[in-house]
């Protein structure tokens, strides 16, 4: 009996694990490996077993859908179809040449300090995405958390950030953030929202095609009036201010062009800041694969293939689109990944209720992309003072002078005369804050280590895992 096909899906979200159940099903041998100790990625997030959670249904919506994705997983784990290989963190993928095969490296266990490697006749990348969010005065004082970090806090370590919260940025993650942390518990002063209420009404026919996304927007609303929610749209946080820790923000105001209004500005009290401006697609292992990018997302064609040969991405990876989109491209994906790996031609028709869906989903999440960009002039609201990347705690003045004193033109130009992007997080962080105020283009910056590794896991023999 010939072996079968092997797979290796980075990410246990909603898009590695619909293409995991669709491969598996098929006759492929599935590997996913992810960086959480628990299936589900930030969307699904689970809390540790060790807390005997007894309702964690509660800090979700679309809970059935997880239960349908848990069992699936559990049922090819059991049957031998598939291994899933948690706590895992894949910091580079190698492409054999002459060969259709790669080795996926990751670093095993919390201390990361264990090196593994896995081998595989395809990919799928499902990294997800990750926050952005813009730099303003204060905003490195304790008890100043991103949006989706104080979102996993609640869903996987049942904490609440704070007692008083304020809700900030840009974007559909805020709604919910702020009823999450309202039904846990904590008292949230305001949804501080810069964006207009009628930005996204403005695209009448990528709402028509989701009714679904407008009953669900109609339904946060109701539960942010039932928390007696303050919310203030077309406003921003100027500032965040406290002597060691988050004490008040000061909201102001914003025009129909995104500035600030005359005499529009007031203080919140809070000690707990929540803040977004949106999502960037997870790029860094497309880029040690060398894959091609269209903008900030791998490029990708209707099977989900990126221009590498055996590998796929899908999910946020490939555009910022949430959970039904990712779930979407998923078993596009998983689907067109089993054909090719028996050496059969796909046939589309075999998922073509699933692309329909995915063409919706994209229209939709242009149209919210569309409508909560950022204000504009947020980049002359950051003083000199204010700390921009705080890996290496280079403020906005030395990162205006590169361009303005020095002549910088492009990112990497003032990272070296800066090193604003030199440090741990690699200039994730403060990437798109450093190109808002310097003028350059945003583009993400293509590493051969998709994160830091021990120089012990380089230098010394990986091993496979069993399975």
């Amino acid at each position: 009996m010939a072996e079968r096909p092997r797979l290796a899906v980075v990410g246990a979200g909603p898009a590695g694990l619909a293409a995991s159940l669709a491969a598996a099903a098929r006759g492929v041998r599935v590997t996913v490996l992810d960086a959480a100790e628990e299936a589900g990625g930030q969307f699904y997030r689970q809390p540790a077993v060790a807390f005997g959670a007894r309702r964690p249904r509660a800090l979700h919506h679309e809970w059935r859908t997880w239960e349908r994705l848990r069992a699936g997983l559990d049922l090819h784990i059991a049957a031998g179809r598939l291994n899933h290989l948690t706590d895992h963190h894949v910091w580079c993928m190698e492409r054999h040449s002459g060969s259709a095969s790669f080795t996926v490296h990751a670093l095993r266990g919390p201390a990361e300090e264990e090196g593994v490697a896995v081998r595989a006749d395809a990919v799928l990348l499902a990294t997800g995405g990750y926050e952005k969010v813009l730099p303003f005065p204060g905003w490195t004082l304790p008890g100043v958390v991103t949006a989706g970090g104080a979102q996993a806090m609640l869903k996987g370590g049942l904490a609440l950030p704070g007692r008083t919260a304020v809700v900030a940025g840009t974007g559909p993650l805020l709604l919910p953030v702020a009823t999450g942390l309202a039904a846990a518990g904590a008292r949230v002063a305001a949804l501080v929202e810069s964006a207009s209420p009628g930005a996204l009404l403005r695209r009448p026919y990528a709402l028509a095609a989701q009714p679904g996304k407008l009953a669900e927007g109609a339904g946060y609303a109701a539960r942010l009036l039932r928390h007696r929610v303050r919310t203030l749209a077309r406003h921003a946080v100027l500032e965040a201010h406290g002597a060691d820790r988050l004490e008040a923000v000061t909201v102001a105001a914003l025009d129909a062009d995104g500035r600030i209004r005359p005499a529009g500005a007031h203080r919140i009290r809070c000690d707990t800041l929540a803040v977004g401006h949106g999502m960037l697609p997870h790029t860094d292992l497309a880029g040690t694969l060398g894959c091609r990018l269209s903008g900030t997302a791998v490029d990708v064609d209707e099977e989900q293939r990126t221009d590498v040969p055996g590998v796929w991405a899908a999910g946020e990876a490939t555009g910022i689109g949430g959970a039904r989109l990712a779930l979407a491209e998923g078993h596009i994906a998983g689907r067109s990944i089993a054909a090719r790996l028996h050496g059969i031609r796909p046939d589309p028709r075999a998922w073509a209720a699933a692309a329909r869906a995915r063409t919706r989903l994209r229209a939709f999440s242009a149209a919210l992309e569309a409508a909560y960009e950022p204000p504009a002039g947020w980049a002359d609201r950051v003083t000199d003072d204010t700390v921009v990347c705080r890996c290496e705690e280079v403020t906005a003045a030395e990162v205006r002078a590169s361009v303005g004193g020095l002549g910088a033109g492009d990112l990497r130009t003032v990272k070296l005369l800066t090193r604003a992007g030199m440090g741990w997080c690699q200039g994730r962080m403060c990437g798109p804050a450093v190109a808002g105020l310097t003028g350059c283009p945003f583009a993400p910056t293509r590493r051969p280590l998709a994160r830091p590794v021990p120089l012990g896991v380089l230098a010394g023999q990986d091993e496979e895992p069993p399975g």
